[in-house]
C-alpha cells in the first residue's frame, strides 16, 4: 500500500545532496543536474508538483574558492555560499529551462518557519508558484545564518518543506544506494533495508556514523528527517542518485533503496496539530450562515465575521466563535487584526478596495482549519 501512495503522490519534494550536485567536490555536475531536470519535466507533464531542495552552494563555492576541505567558521561557510549560490542557480535555471520549465529560487532559515507570519507567507508562495508551473529550487539561506538559525541539513530542510506544503513525498538522493542494516563501507555483511517505518528508534541506532567531507549530513539525518516527515503523513525515500532514472522510478512507484513509510494520516497530523499545538491569539467571532459554511467544509470568508477579538498578525492562530459564544473552529489567520476588522461582514471583492491589496481571499482557509464541534 505504502508503494501504491508513493506512485500516486501528486506533491514530491525531491532532495539532492552535496556530493551529487558537486561530482564529490569536484565542481558542479553539470550532466547530473540537467537529467536531475529531464526528470522533473517528466513528473510535470504527468500532472505532479515537484519542489527541488537542493544543496551545494556552499561546496560549490568551496570548489571556487580553492578550497579543499569544508571551513568550520561560520563567516567562511556564509562567504562559500554567497559565492556558490550564484553558479548553482544559474546551471538550475539553464537545465530547466531547456525542458521548458520555469524555476524559483527560495532560501530560507529556522525562522521563516517557526514564525507564524513567515510560514504562512513561505506557504503562499510555494503553493503558488506550484500552481502556475514553476519548480521551486530551495536551499538553506547560509549565507545569513547562524549557528543558532541553522536547519543543521538540508535533509532536515526537506523534511520541513514536506511539512510546510504537506507533502505526498519526500525522496531523498545520496551516494548510497540507501538505508543498510550496518555501514557497508565497513561491514561487508551489510543488507540494503527495503522498507520500514518511519521514526523507528532502531533506525537511528542503525543510522549513526556522518557525512563526507564535502556534505554535512550522512544516513542518520536522512532517517531524523523521514520521521519529521513522517508528522505530516509523507513518506520518504532514500535513493542513490546514480542509479537511472531514479527520480521517475520512485515516483512510478517501483522498489528502490529505502522506503520510510508513514502511519499518519496527512489530515489527521494538520488537524491535530491545529487542534493541540497552537496558543490561540485572538478571536473570530462568526454569524451563523459562516458556521455553517465551516461545517461544510468550506473556508472562513470576511462577509461571515462579525468582529475580531484580541491583537493579532497574519499567520496566527486564532478562534473562530459562534453567535452563542462556543468555539467552533480554530485556524491560521490571513490577516491581522487590524485588517479584519476593517473586512469583517465586507464580500471578498471588497478586500481590495478597503486594504489596497489582497493577501488572500478567504480569512482562513478550510487547510488551516479544524472543526472542533
Amino acid at each position: 500500500m505504502s508503494k501504491t501512495r508513493l506512485a500516486k503522490a501528486r506533491r514530491l519534494v525531491v532532495k539532492v545532496g552535496s556530493a551529487l550536485v558537486t561530482g564529490n567536490g569536484a565542481g558542479l555536475d553539470l550532466a547530473a543536474i540537467d537529467d536531475w531536470a529531464r526528470q522533473i519535466s517528466v513528473l510535470r507533464a504527468q500532472g505532479k508538483e515537484v519542489l527541488l531542495v537542493s544543496s551545494g552552494a556552499i561546496a560549490c563555492g568551496m570548489q571556487r574558492l580553492g578550497w579543499s576541505r569544508r571551513p568550520k567558521s561560520v563567516h567562511q561557510l556564509q562567504a562559500a555560499a554567497a559565492v556558490g549560490q550564484m553558479g548553482l542557480v544559474q546551471v538550475y535555471e539553464g537545465a530547466f529551462s531547456r525542458y521548458g520549465l520555469q524555476t524559483a529560487q527560495i532560501l530560507l532559515t529556522h525562522d521563516d518557519l517557526a514564525d507564524r507570519k513567515r510560514y504562512l507567507n513561505a506557504r503562499s508562495t510555494l503553493t503558488t508558484l506550484l500552481g502556475l508551473g514553476v519548480v521551486p529550487i530551495i536551499n538553506e539561506n547560509d549565507t545569513v545564518v547562524t549557528d543558532e538559525i541553522k536547519f543543521g541539513d538540508n535533509d532536515t530542510l526537506g523534511a520541513l518543506v514536506a511539512n510546510l506544503i504537506e507533502a505526498d513525498a519526500l525522496i531523498i538522493l545520496t551516494d548510497q544506494r540507501g538505508l543498510y542494516t550496518a555501514d557497508p563501507r565497513k561491514d561487508p555483511s551489510a543488507t540494503l533495508i527495503g522498507e520500514a517505518t518511519a521514526g523507528d528508534e532502531a533506525l537511528e541506532r542503525i543510522a549513526g556514523g556522518a557525512g563526507s567531507a564535502i556534505g554535512k549530513g550522512g544516513m542518520i539525518t536522512k532517517v531524523i528527517a523521514a520521521k519529521r516527515a513522517a508528522q505530516s503523513g509523507t513518506h520518504t525515500a532514500i535513493a542513490s542518485g546514480r542509479e537511472a532514472d531514479a527520480i521517475i522510478r520512485l515516483a512510478s512507484g517501483e522498489t528502490l533503496g529505502t522506503l520510510l513509510v508513514s502511519l499518519t494520516q496527512p489530515l489527521a497530523a494538520r488537524k491535530q496539530w491545529l487542534a493541540d499545538h497552537l496558543q490561540l491569539a485572538g478571536r473570530l467571532l462568526l454569524d451563523a450562515g459562516a458556521v455553517n459554511a465551516l461545517k461544510a467544509g468550506k473556508s472562513l470568508l470576511p462577509i461571515g465575521v462579525v468582529a475580531a477579538e484580541g491583537e493579532f498578525e497574519r499567520g496566527a492562530a486564532v478562534a473562530c466563535i459562534d453567535p452563542d459564544g462556543r468555539e467552533v473552529a480554530r485556524g491560521l489567520s490571513n490577516y491581522g487584526s487590524g485588517e479584519a476588522r476593517l473586512i469583517a461582514r465586507k464580500s471578498t471583492a471588497a478586500i481590495e478596495k478597503l486594504l489596497g491589496y489582497v493577501d488572500e481571499p478567504e480569512i482562513i482557509h478550510r487547510d488551516n482549519l479544524i472543526l472542533l464541534a
